[in-house]
């Protein structure tokens, strides 16, 4: 297989672009095309009357709540093909039931074809069940080819990782490859956790499992801190074996025919990441159109009061670690700095233009940012992105400052509408910014953004410490 082939199917497979994300659409394509072939089976036309597209659109809805609600959308592709299937029948059995209430309790049943409300949920059905088992055997062929696969580190005893190599022989399918291990038979010392986070960088691992004791917590610690500066996926595996139960932690999955306590994953995964880039592309999109006068009249102030460019670009990190360039309007005269080094601007700076006084304190120099949003390097709300020097000064002197990165980084965010903007001139404020970003992360919703963008209008703009 060509090599760019390769790395766009790496891409999509293991990386943030999981195809996992877009099930839900293939769920309502299942239930919208079962819809539609059974109208032209019992009626021989397309044409639906709008009150059955009505109903195709609500049962589609219903079938993606339900799907969700049971958690059918998480790590669906390793499931076993009977559970998957059982599940789906619950989900379209309640389905059935929700229409038929509907139906009896809006007095419009008389308006339905029964045989058709009932092929079109028997129909949809086989397609969703069928498109899942022709992804099951895809995934099968090219991982047993060698690719499409998160590469995995495994730490700790040569027993404890001895067992999870077996299990990951056994399950294969599950499309996780070793790439490195390292043994730890006694409480690891500084140095063998230095060397640890060097060996995770060189491997190229997506995720660190430890695999340990469920009392080595000390240990488990120990190691935390020492890949605290990594953004890899980061899961204990206690050896309390497979034993055979429900998960009911939504911070324990099942990883290979073992249990996983999640320590260090991001939640915006799957159909949390589809749910927040529709987010970011509808409200992005929108809000840009609205603000497009504003930017032009913006752009002319710049350009008639200072010579030089009118955005200003600058390299910043990304979700996990990638580097993009930023875009602010230019509130500075042009003026030249070391490539590494980055000058916070200071209370009466005299780089800053007049134009730039305003359009700092308002924020308004933030606005070509949902450019980033729109190109996908950004979100509405997110940790706000530092300047490259400043991540390599913080990341040893605040713990977890690095798993900022996890997600990306956003135009506003939980620390700025909870008074944390402007200037960090001390490691207190970034240690409390870093807090706030941590907290989003781990608490993220679709509300919880909502939440973040009113509060971020109603208590306006104005920046009262930028300088």
């Amino acid at each position: 297989m060509p090599q760019k082939i390769k790395d766009v199917t790496e891409k999509w497979l293991v990386g943030r672009y999981s195809i996992q994300v877009f099930i839900p659409l293939v769920d309502i394509f299942s239930v919208l095309a079962g819809c539609e072939l059974s109208y032209w089976w019992r009626f021989s036309s397309f044409n639906m009357p709008d009150r059955f597209v009505l109903v195709a659109a609500m049962m589609s809805l219903f079938v993606i709540v339900l799907n969700g609600f049971f958690g059918i959308y998480l790590r669906w592709n390793v499931k076993s093909i009977s559970k998957l299937v059982s599940k789906l029948f619950v989900v379209w059995f309640f389905s059935a039931m929700f229409i038929t209430f509907f139906m009896y309790f809006t007095h419009s049943a008389e308006f339905y074809s029964r045989l058709w409300v009932g092929c079109s949920l028997l129909m949809s059905f086989v397609l969703s069940c069928g498109f899942r088992l022709g992804v099951q055997i895809f995934l099968k062929y090219i991982r047993a080819k060698g690719f499409a696969n998160r590469l995995v580190f495994l730490v700790g005893s040569k027993e404890d990782i001895a067992s999870v190599i077996v299990s990951l022989r056994e399950h294969s399918e599950d499309g996780f490859s070793l790439v490195g291990l390292q043994y730890f038979k006694i409480k690891p010392t500084m140095n063998d956790l230095n060397l640890l986070s060097e060996k995770v960088i060189k491997s190229g691992a997506h995720e660190v499992w430890l695999c340990m004791s469920i009392n080595c917590s000390d240990e488990v610690r120990d190691i935390m801190y020492a890949l605290r500066n990594l953004t890899v996926d980061v899961r204990f595996i206690p050896d309390f074996g497979t034993i055979d139960m429900e998960l009911l932690n939504s911070n324990a999955s099942e990883i290979v025919g073992l249990y996983s306590v999640d320590l260090s994953v991001s939640p915006i995964t799957g159909i949390a990441w589809l749910i927040k880039r529709m987010e970011d592309l509808i409200l992005g999109s929108l809000i840009f159109l609205l603000i497009f006068p504003l930017c032009i009249l913006i752009a002319l102030l710049i350009k008639i009061t200072s010579q030089g460019p009118i955005l200003f670009k600058q390299c910043r990190t990304g979700v996990n670690g990638e580097t993009f360039e930023v875009y602010k309007f230019r509130t500075m005269r042009m003026h030249n700095e070391p490539a590494d080094m980055i000058t916070q601007a200071i209370k009466d700076d005299p780089r800053i233009t007049p134009v730039g006084f305003y359009l700092r304190r308002t924020s308004l120099d933030e606005l070509p940012q949902f450019i980033n949003v729109i190109q996908g390097h950004m979100s509405i709300v997110g940790p706000r992105p530092h300047a490259l020097a400043h991540n390599i000064y913080y990341k040893d002197l605040v713990e977890s400052y690095m798993k900022r990165h996890k997600v990306k980084p956003g135009i506003t965010g939980w620390a700025q509408v909870n008074g944390l903007r402007g200037e960090t001139d001390t490691l207190d404020k970034m240690k409390k910014r870093v807090q706030h970003d941590l907290w989003y992360i781990d608490n993220w919703s679709l509300w919880l953004d909502l939440k973040i963008i009113a509060m971020t209008i109603l208590k306006g703009f104005v920046n009262k410490n930028a300088y």
